[in-house]
């Protein structure tokens, strides 16, 4: 059944397989496993699969080849070039949706995992109906960059500007501004100064913590295949050979107000799980100097923001590249599988004794690309589905 045969057709009581999540992570979750001969429904909230792409700027390219990002059994079409755009990633997602007749429940809200005798049951809602599903396996796979985070700033409550997430941002048209302050240097933060800086807005890019800045490709090659080249090495190698590429091809950015980062690449990532900002338009802004790097954000008043270094500044705009959390306490908080920042204590085939059948997927923020690493724990999801 496909998503649109599927909008008001009635649920099941009970299914073998249920994944929570039609983006990516969910769409390659459901395909392996239907693949390894479990059949399974996909539950998501929104009207569309991949509805969280549609809410990205409109800039947005994946920062992976298409060669590296497409899911199992379906790979991007190279119609859509090397570097696919934001639109086309979501043309993509509903034909791999539609290939693979999945059985996808758009509209339908999971608003539990709850443990049962014979396995799990997701309560849910639909519009003005609501129900529960059993299911021998569910897979959670609603997204790494789920519900928007914004620091608690003094002052900020207090703060009469405009405010705008990343996730609220599409374009400068869109923003109406003509002096902005980006807060926060890493892929989104970038971009979208970038992307401001080319509409000829005078960008200010707020930077606690140094990025480690690297090229989308080096020498035509993409800079994710370096990186799975190195990843069989020790960290401190990867760091070696990744940070002596950066020299090369980034060189240092001092001279602009970015600092060499506190770790590297890889440790960075394994520490304090950020990843490195990938170069889309950032440097040739940095070296024209459309985009002016200034001291993190320190608090606010009612009409101004203040910086680590005492100054203030008054834009018209603030657009917040603060990241995003897990959202995962409403739907499994209460089973004790999350760790202190929300993330799952588990990805991929990777289970907790306590919850047999209970999958996550999608929460490894991977250095290797995102998109790739779906395709390879959904398979392993569906081996370990099939082998117990």
């Amino acid at each position: 059944m496909t998503s649109d045969d599927a909008g008001s057709a009635a649920l099941p009581a009970r299914a073998p397989a249920l994944v929570i999540g039609a983006g990516p992570a969910g769409l390659a979750a459901a395909a392996e496993l239907q693949r390894a001969g479990v059949e399974v429904i996909v539950l998501d909230k929104a009207d569309r699969v991949g509805s969280s792409w549609a809410g990205h700027y409109d800039r947005l390219h994946l920062h992976t080849s298409r060669g590296l990002s497409g899911l199992p059994g379906y790979r991007i079409p190279r119609r859509y070039g090397r570097w696919v755009a934001r639109d086309d990633v979501l043309r993509y997602l509903a034909e791999y949706a539609t290939l693979h007749a999945l059985d996808v429940r758009l509209g339908v809200t999971a608003s539990a995992v709850e443990r049962a005798e014979d396995g799990w049951v997701v309560p849910w809602v639909r519009g003005d109906e609501s129900g529960q599903i059993g299911a021998d396996t569910v897979v959670v796979a609603t997204g790494y960059n789920h519900t928007p985070k914004t620091p608690d700033w003094p002052g900020f409550a207090e703060y009469r500007g405009t405010v705008v997430h990343s996730s609220g941002y599409r374009n400068p048209g869109h923003l109406g501004a003509r002096d902005v302050l980006v807060v926060g240097p890493g892929n989104s933060g970038a971009e979208i100064a970038a992307d401001l800086a080319d509409a000829g807005v005078a960008v200010s890019l707020a930077v606690r913590t140094p990025p480690n800045v690297v090229l989308r490709a080096v020498g035509g090659i993409p800079t994710t295949a370096l990186v799975i080249g190195m990843s069989p090495l020790p960290v401190r190698a990867q760091d070696a050979l990744a940070g002596l590429l950066q020299r090369v091809a980034v060189g240092s950015l001092s001279r602009y107000g970015i600092p060499k980062a506190p770790r590297g690449i890889v440790s960075q990532l394994q520490r304090d799980d950020v990843t490195p900002t990938i170069d889309v338009g950032l440097l040739r802004a940095l070296k024209a100097g459309t985009v002016r790097v200034v001291p993190a954000v320190e608090r606010f008043t009612s009409d101004a923001v203040v910086l680590a270094d005492g100054s203030e500044v008054r834009p018209d705009a603030v657009v917040l590249a603060t990241g995003f959390e897990r959202g995962l306490e409403g739907l499994v908080g209460d089973l004790g599988v999350l760790d202190l920042t929300g993330r799952p204590l588990v990805n991929a085939d990777a289970r907790l004794a306590a919850h047999p059948g209970l999958f996550f997927l999608g929460y490894s923020n991977p250095i290797t690309g995102n998109l790739r690493q779906l395709g390879i724990d959904a398979t392993k999801i569906a081996h370990a589905v099939t082998r117990t």
